[in-house]
């Protein structure tokens, strides 16, 4: 008989596992995906239409704390566990409850989920999120374009909308991002792209978006979200890792596997992070990765409007997922407040309304800081009614976005942003000349 088989998931990872190990495999059942971590994915189903001959009338997503009722009433045998960001600590946290309820805990499989691309794969993961993936990944494809070479990005999945309409969607425009109707957590990842003139693929299925970007790409660059595995086989495997988290290279899963298989490891922010984050990092990375090459950079940040700061009272908001279940207690923004003399970085909580409230209430590490959420209309709205409500002379943007456009925005404010600067040899040009 069929193994019974649940997966638990973050609506990205989760979907790629079953499309890649389960879907069409008549030896399991697949009776459930459940989903944390992302507002309003559960209660859905994944849809027939993807989930195959199998599956009719599709999977159900349930919430992750029915994960042991679940288990019992689907007569569930094994429980795979497959998204991204987390300790090893909250991994034997859910193992313990799935052994309980009497079933199997695993963790998803790494290179059974990788796809065989035609085309050379440069993969980009990273430790932790916020680590610098993006910034990386742009600077590799710069080089690689300066090379005249035709550069396709596929970037990690977050279909938040309509499963079936998002199996495979690309990107070379604004507009496609409103056709495709992208949160702030979709246009935070792809937008940097589309301005430098790239052309970046996403969505649900992985291998028809493979093999669609393949179509019109020398080199495929696999632009990984959170700190998940590559989806496909690499040619070359970069991790980056983020030395304002000193550690967590090591306490995180599935950053310590991409430590570990890496060829190259970038060692990010050294111009910000104390030296001994920077010599932990190092450390981890001998013990655990002797033979990869480690590219030594920093992640400089310039500042569009730097006079108006001087001297202001000033609200920072920063990326969203990093401050949130990435863990970061500052980014960009609070770098370049410090940097352009702002007098105050103001506490934003007593303005926040809605679901920004709730973010603060899920996440109340968080601090002074405003993460800029965007998963649906109204966690944008409610983004919105919060900045302006909020008593404050300037508003500093750290996400990669310009929220200032999405947005209207009542008071002063200024985008920050950042790129990849290596330092010294090895740097990627010489890494992508062997390549």
């Amino acid at each position: 008989m069929a193994t019974r088989v649940l997966i638990m998931g973050a609506a990205g990872k989760d979907f790629h596992v079953f499309n890649t190990c389960y879907r069409d495999n008549k030896d399991f059942t697949v009776t459930a995906f459940t989903a944390t971590q992302i507002p309003d994915i559960d209660d859905r189903k994944y849809p027939a239409v993807l989930a195959g001959s199998l599956y009719p009338d599709g999977i159900p997503i349930k919430p992750e704390a029915d994960l042991a009722e679940l288990i019992k009433k689907g007569g569930v045998e094994k429980v795979v566990f497959a998204y991204s960001d987390v300790s090893y600590d909250y991994i034997d946290e859910q193992r313990r409850i799935v052994e309980a309820a009497g079933a199997k805990f695993e963790l998803a499989p790494v290179e059974e989920q990788m796809v065989k691309s035609t085309k050379p794969v440069i993969a980009v993961c990273a430790t932790r999120t916020g680590c610098g993936k993006s910034q990386t990944s742009r600077k590799i494809v710069k080089i690689l374009r300066d090379k005249g070479r035709r550069v396709v990005s596929i970037r990690h999945p977050m279909p938040y909308g309509d499963l079936a309409a998002q199996a495979c969607q690309r990107y070379e425009s604004l507009d496609d991002m409103k056709k495709h109707k992208c949160t702030i957590e979709e246009m935070e990842e792809y937008e940097p792209h589309i301005a430098m003139g790239g052309i970046i693929y996403a969505g649900v299925d992985y291998e028809q978006i493979l093999r669609e970007a393949e179509k019109e790409a020398d080199v495929i660059i696999w632009d990984g979200g959170n700190n998940d595995t590559s989806f496909y086989k690499a040619d070359l495997y970069i991790t980056v890792a983020d030395p304002h988290r000193p550690g967590h290279e090591l306490s995180y899963y599935p950053g310590k596997v991409n430590l570990e298989i890496a060829d190259v490891i970038v060692v990010n922010k050294v111009d910000t992070a104390q030296k001994a984050g920077v010599d932990e990092v190092l450390k981890n990375i001998r013990e655990h990765n002797p033979k990869a090459k480690v590219v030594m950079a920093n992640s400089p940040v310039t500042v569009e409007k730097p006079e108006i700061v001087l001297d202001k009272k000033v609200l920072v908001v920063e990326d969203g997922p990093t401050l949130t279940h990435g863990g970061m207690k500052y980014g960009a923004g609070v770098v370049a407040a410090k940097n352009c003399g702002a007098a105050e970085m103001i506490d934003p909580r007593p303005w926040t309304v809605g679901t920004i409230a709730e973010t603060f209430e899920k996440y109340p590490e968080i601090g002074t800081l405003l993460p800029a959420m965007g998963y649906g209309d109204q966690q944008i709205a409610d983004l919105e009614k919060t900045i302006n409500a909020c008593e404050c002379d300037v508003v500093i943007i750290g996400t990669p976005i310009d929220l200032g456009a999405l947005i209207t925005i009542n008071k002063p404010h200024t985008r920050v942003q950042y790129e990849l600067e290596e330092i010294g040899s090895p740097n990627f040009e010489e890494i992508l000349k062997d390549f």
